[in-house]
């Protein structure tokens, strides 16, 4: 039998998933290589939550901590953060071709195959919703002058 070389796992994830750091307003952060544990199911409870302390909770959890307190201090927005969390996921989940510019649209597009897989919060998925459809939900316009409520004549040859 033949010995396997041992390897740590710090140096084997660092091979295979890389160890990349990127500067976002001025703070640089390692960028996501996979995403934490329970991450998704904890984006879905806090979705709608607007509290400053969960919204930390998520960006600790991609970009470690104190990461929120240096972005709100460069002037950092709530799309911006929007944005740079949608990227973040999309690293975390291996599209590592994902842009910034792409998380950006996928925010702002109301093409709904562009949609992130969940909106950020209670008031996105609500604005997602009220936007007029062509397509059920109202009144539908009169399409003939003919009643529909009688018999057609027949001709009886």
């Amino acid at each position: 039998m033949t010995a396997r070389k041992t390897e740590s796992w710090d140096s084997f994830k660092k091979e295979v998933f890389g160890d990349r750091t990127e500067v976002i307003e001025g703070v640089r952060v390692q960028v996501p290589t996979d995403v934490p544990f329970g991450f998704q199911e904890r984006l879905a409870d806090l979705s709608e939550s607007s509290e400053r302390e969960d919204v930390a909770e998520l960006v600790d959890a991609l970009f470690g901590p104190d990461v929120l307190d240096q972005w709100e201090a460069a002037g950092i927005g709530t799309i911006g953060l929007m944005t740079v969390l949608t990227w973040g996921m999309a690293q975390g989940s291996g599209q590592r071709d994902f842009t910034f510019r792409d998380a950006y649209e996928a925010l702002t597009s109301d093409d709904p195959g562009k949609a992130p897989a969940q909106p950020a919060n209670r008031a996105a998925r609500r604005a997602a919703q009220k936007k007029p459809s062509t397509a059920g939900g109202g009144r539908s316009k009169r399409t003939s002058s003919g009643s529909t409520g009688s018999g057609r004549a027949t001709s009886s040859a």
